[in-house]
């Protein structure tokens, strides 16, 4: 926590003003740490300061009460200036349990506050989480700010003569109770938290329980005197407008209905559930009023095969999975390609191979984005790089697959989608302008007939009078469509459609270089590495060090300028969640010597961790 002044308010109460603070709140899978935190984050957000979010969802489904694998925890950090990261180390850790604590001390910073419920470290609990002995008695905290506390006893008494419920419904409120008390211990109002649980719970004996625990932990802090300061961090300064908090998927998700209103065409999502991509299918599917249709399919093949359907009809084409169901799409992603049909196919990565890590975040589905279907199968490529940008990029994606008549491959990831940020909702003449022309004239109309900008085939819908003409994998004759085996024309074909996602190049802004556009290092991400990337450069630039960074939104094609700005600097590091796979394409596009810096973990980059990383090669 960056400390800033001590002052003295009317009750005697020391407040702590601060510029930034990071809060991580870990439990069982049961204890409610995603709502606790998604609370604290939405509340900040009202409050005006600027938040970064990091949800940890547990991996095993039903992972045992009490042991490592059923941890889940929320991180955020929220400041009174830009960040754009969740933050290295949390200097706050609340644990519901020793295997929270297990898991999550090690991040915790030195000196940092530790607060714990001793209710549930009991024998039992304690050998789940693999402690010999009692780490709240065995002096391993003694570099922490440690306050103990009996949550689970302290809620049952607020609740014991204020509602009739069984006691584990009753516990399942101490969320509500620990969120209460970090409410008063960082100065935020009960208000909006009460609003949401007034309109959530329709049951009166849950409402007024969560209530009573919510304002109950916030009397405790207030009145017990354990917490001999609290802390304060006012509003960032940030611009004018109207703003939400906001996740990646659901930032996604309004933007392809943006999309769709944009275009005046309507939206059809097919998908299969899969996490972390589930909530854009949730999301979606409340936005009837806007003419969404949502088709939760049989199976990954299905989903893609009814969204090219929906596209041949005239539809925007949408479909969404993560890592595993993009493999399987990607033989109906060939008949795409084929029928050169406007499709947007979203893959939320998540840590692989196979079923992999499903609640952790990788960035490794790029070559598959890139190559992974049989024959010269080429698509273009974006990719957002803050869960707000998604908004913006799911926006442009089907801007370009209407205007370029091809299927494009949108990729986020586990990061951004759960991640969270303001959101400053854009006015309308923010937005891009693109319109959707289908063919209706029938004289001189060939269904591969070709824009000479774009090489954009006509849009046909089946049905208009004598457009009638058939689409489907076997390699078409050029202009009429007709099935063509002739191996120039294939030749033809295939440097066709190579083209068209070429041309893409000169329909996309150029890369701007974040710091001097010349020096020793460049420093190259893609995708939701953007907020490390740029807080690290920005802090050794601070050292004096002539770095810069680019990151790429446009994965194919690359942006016109990009080789131009590589050939400026002496090396270049490129930081990925995967083996390399930017640094291979790079190598392979432009010559150069990139060099890749791998983190495949299931976590994003620290900014020390690139810091570190950037200096050994600037001092090599």
């Amino acid at each position: 926590m960056e400390s800033v002044t001590i002052l003295n308010n009317v009750e005697d109460t020391n407040i702590e003003e601060l510029e930034t603070v990071t809060i991580r709140f870990a439990g069982d899978s049961g204890d409610g740490m995603q709502l606790t935190g998604t609370q604290f984050s939405n509340t900040t957000a009202v409050v005006g300061n600027d938040i970064s979010t990091l949800p940890d969802y547990p991996a095993e489904i039903r992972a045992p009460a009490g042991s490592l694998p059923g941890v889940s925890g929320f991180q955020l950090k929220f400041s009174n200036h830009d960040i754009r990261t969740p933050g290295d180390e949390p200097n706050v850790l609340v644990a519901m349990n020793p295997a929270a604590l297990k898991v999550n001390l090690a991040d915790l910073e030195h000196g940092g506050i530790l607060i714990v419920n001793t209710d549930a470290f009991n024998e039992n609990n304690l050998k789940k989480a693999g402690y010999e002995t009692n780490p709240l008695e065995d002096g391993v905290l003694g570099g922490y700010r440690v306050f103990k506390l009996p949550i689970t006893t302290l809620n049952r008494a607020a609740l014991r003569d204020t509602v009739k419920l069984p006691p584990k419904e009753i516990d399942r409120c101490k969320n509500f109770w620990a969120l209460g008390m970090m409410y008063w211990l960082y100065d935020r109002p009960l208000e909006p938290t009460q609003q949401w649980i007034e309109t959530k719970f329709k049951k009166p004996e849950i409402q007024t329980a969560n209530l009573t625990a919510l304002k109950a932990g916030f009397a405790y802090a207030e009145a017990a005197e354990i917490f001999t300061t609290h802390y304060r961090v006012r509003r960032a300064a940030i611009a004018p407008g109207k703003y939400r908090n906001i996740t990646g998927n659901e930032a996604t998700a309004l933007g392809f209905v943006t999309a769709s209103v944009l275009a005046k065409r309507p939206l059809f999502y097919a998908s299969y559930p899969i996490t972390p991509a589930s909530e854009i299918l949730h999301e979606l599917s409340i936005h009837k009023n806007f003419g969404v249709k949502t088709f939760q399919a049989e199976d990954e093949i299905a989903a893609m095969c009814a969204a090219i359907g929906a596209a041949f009809t005239g539809s925007l084409g949408l479909t969404g999975t993560s890592g595993p169901g993009l493999a399987l799409k990607s033989e109906a992603i060939g008949l795409a390609v084929m029928t050169e049909l406007p499709v947007v196919i979203v893959d939320v990565q998540r840590g692989g191979p196979s079923t992999g890590l499903p609640t952790k975040t990788e960035q490794a589905d790029l070559l598959q984005a890139m190559f992974g279907r049989n024959g010269e199968c080429p698509v273009a490529i974006v990719a957002p790089a803050t869960p707000a940008e998604c908004f913006q990029m799911a926006v442009e994606a089907f801007r370009i697959a209407t205007k370029h008549m091809l299927p494009v491959i949108y990729l986020s990831d586990g990061y951004l989608a759960n991640g969270a940020e303001p959101w400053r909702l854009p006015a309308m003449d923010e937005l891009p302008k693109f319109a959707v022309e289908l063919t209706t004239n029938a004289e001189g109309f060939h269904p591969y007939n070709r824009d000479p900008e774009t090489l954009a085939r006509a849009w046909a819908v089946p049905g208009t009078p004598k457009l009638e003409h058939r689409i489907g994998g076997l390699e078409k004759e050029d202009t009429t469509g007709n099935v063509s085996y002739d191996p120039e024309n294939h030749m033809h074909m295939v440097l066709m459609r190579a083209e068209k996602v070429a041309r893409v190049a000169y329909d996309i802004p150029d890369l701007e270089v974040f710091g001097e556009p010349e020096g020793r290092l460049l420093v190259i991400g893609w995708g939701s590495t953007y907020g490390a990337i740029t807080s690290a450069v920005e802090e050794m630039q601070h050292r004096g060090k002539l770095i810069s960074s680019i990151h790429l939104r446009y994965l194919n094609p690359f942006p016109s300028n990009l080789g131009e700005i590589l050939g400026r600097f002496d090396r270049v590091l490129v930081p990925e969640l995967n083996l390399g796979q930017l640094a291979l394409l790079l190598r392979a596009r432009y010559l150069v010597p990139a060099v890749s810096f791998a983190k495949v973990k299931g976590k994003p980059f620290k900014i020390r961790e690139l810091t570190a990383k950037m200096n050994e090669l600037y001092e090599d």
